[in-house]
């Protein structure tokens, strides 16, 4: 049997074909005999294009169906998905496909005067386009395409997929997901999460991210079964579904919006299975009171994009707020070498769902592994005697902003390339909707005298939005250690308050 991740999903269809695996608000449903007559139709018009396996596209796209069935023809035909953020700029963009040489480009119709010269200059084969309206000349390509019957034959430590994620330097990284990695974790979540014949996903999430991509749309492939599917995350119209779902996957920020609202509780939950949270901490009194509320407690888990889901609390079982829950079936999990019985330490892992390595940085791969082949993933944890795992900080001063990673020094030194600005310390602060907020504190030069939004004007053509900071602060004097450095650990404690309600 072929390791392409696709022949595992397809061999989970129903034997029903016309049963749905998209369902839209709007009326728009996708069958998986669709599915599958879309993604092979789709698949000859990446061939008609001159792809080959190991080609990557590069997809800047915002949330369609159709963005569905492109990622799936990538997989049948073995080329790289690369999915792209859609807040990320053209100077990010310009780093990113420089990086990743990919054969076809693929944005928004809107976006496209902006990114021609970019893929002129990093030699791109093909930029095309695809609207929200299912327009664009991708679909051109599409409508003109034979259908072709490929599953590309690829060996398990193929790649099928890779995602940019910040680096500390500045420079983002490329982590390489094979077809086995995806693989390995459909299976796992699949049967960890107890999926049931005639469960229904409600998908308010991005697909540029593993949550939304991976995550979620290959539990419902899994299991061959349908999803509400959102643009986006819609208050009113997730109030609406919830009734007419049973699983929901989503951000904290989505539990805090549906707590704010007054007719939310047991009576809309009442045929919901399971609520998962992740992409970023669930504080503990989002957790305790949506407990309150609906009866249910939320299932939180961890995970990254270098190893997709790590952790998770138990469907059956205590899930304990302020925790991750265990090690996935197939993950072992361990703190750094050092580290007392009962401290906290950095968390390492091994598993058959742990990346290959990083795009082009062969150097970089081989620092984030240990001797005995444990990826370091760089957030601290503590593990109890009977294995749960709980992450009570990160290293690096990462900062996890709508489930989103960013990276200080990233955004520092763009900041500190402003006129009048002398130095920048980039923290993350308690946010009650995003987790966590980015806010730039600062130190003038004196040359001139600046003001918020001037720190914050300089930054909207460098940065994507979620990375720009919330807030920014003036202050005279960083505090430092005696080795010099920057004590962030002091300014988060001291404008923690910021954003409380």
């Amino acid at each position: 049997m072929s390791k392409n991740v696709y022949a595992l999903f397809q061999s989970r269809f129903p034997t029903d074909l016309s049963q749905p695996f998209i369902m839209s608000p709007d009326g728009k449903n996708l069958s998986y005999g669709q599915l599958e007559n879309q993604t092979s139709k789709m698949a000859g018009a990446l061939i008609s294009l001159g792809t080959k396996p190991g080609d990557r596209v590069a997809v800047q796209v915002e949330k369609t169906v159709e963005a569905v069935v492109l990622y799936l023809a990538c997989l049948r035909v073995g080329a790289i998905y690369l999915p792209l953020n859609t807040a990320y700029t053209a100077d990010e963009l310009d780093y990113f496909l420089g990086d990743a040489k990919p054969h076809i480009a693929v944005c928004s119709p809107e976006n496209l005067d902006k990114l021609t010269p970019i893929a002129v200059k990093n030699f791109v084969t093909h930029l095309l386009t695809l609207s929200t309206d299912a327009s664009g000349t991708l679909i051109e390509s599409y409508d003109a395409a034979s259908p072709v019957d490929v599953i590309a034959d690829v060996p398990g430590d193929a790649i099928a997929a890779f995602l940019y994620t910040s680096g500390t330097t500045g420079r983002s990284k490329g982590a390489m997901l094979t077809h086995d990695n995806l693989a390995s974790n459909a299976q796992v979540l699949h049967e960890y999460w107890g999926w049931e014949k005639g469960d229904v996903l409600l998908h308010a999430l991005p697909i540029f991210h593993v949550h939304g991509l991976f995550v979620a749309i290959h539990c419902v492939l899994m299991n061959g079964s349908a999803m509400w599917f959102l643009p986006k995350f819609d208050i009113q119209v997730a109030l609406d579904l919830l009734p007419k779902s049973t699983v929901m996957m989503g951000v904290p920020t989505f539990y805090t919006r549906l707590l704010d609202q007054e007719n939310f509780g047991s009576e809309i939950c009442k045929n919901m299975r399971v609520f998962i949270s992740g992409s970023a901490p669930l504080l503990e009194d989002t957790f305790t009171q949506f407990v309150e509320r609906t009866g249910m407690p939320i299932l939180e888990r961890y995970g990254m994009t270098e190893a997709g889901m790590i952790t998770s609390n138990p469907l059956h079982g205590d899930r304990i707020a302020g925790t991750v829950g265990y090690p996935l079936p197939g993950v072992n999990a361990r703190l750094s070498r050092g580290t007392k019985k009962g401290a906290a330490g950095v968390l390492e892992i091994k598993g058959p769902n742990v990346f290959k390595g990083y795009w082009n940085m062969p150097e970089k791969t081989a620092e984030e592994f240990t001797d005995d082949g444990f990826f370091i993933t760089g957030d601290i944890a503590t593990i109890s005697e009977d294995n749960r795992i709980a992450i009570v900080g990160r290293a690096k001063d990462l900062i996890i902003s709508g489930g989103y990673n960013i990276y200080p020094k990233e955004i520092e030194l763009i900041i500190d390339d402003i006129e009048g600005v002398k130095e920048s310390a980039v923290i993350g602060t308690h946010h009650p909707d995003f987790g966590e907020a980015v806010v730039a504190i600062i130190i003038q030069d004196g040359s001139k005298v600046l003001h918020e939004d001037d720190i914050k004007s300089g930054l909207t053509e460098q940065l994507a939005r979620f990375k720009q900071p919330k807030a920014v602060i003036f202050i005279e004097e960083l505090p430092r250690n005696t080795m010099g450095k920057v004590q962030k650990n002091i300014l988060r404690k001291q404008y923690d308050h910021l954003f409380k309600r």
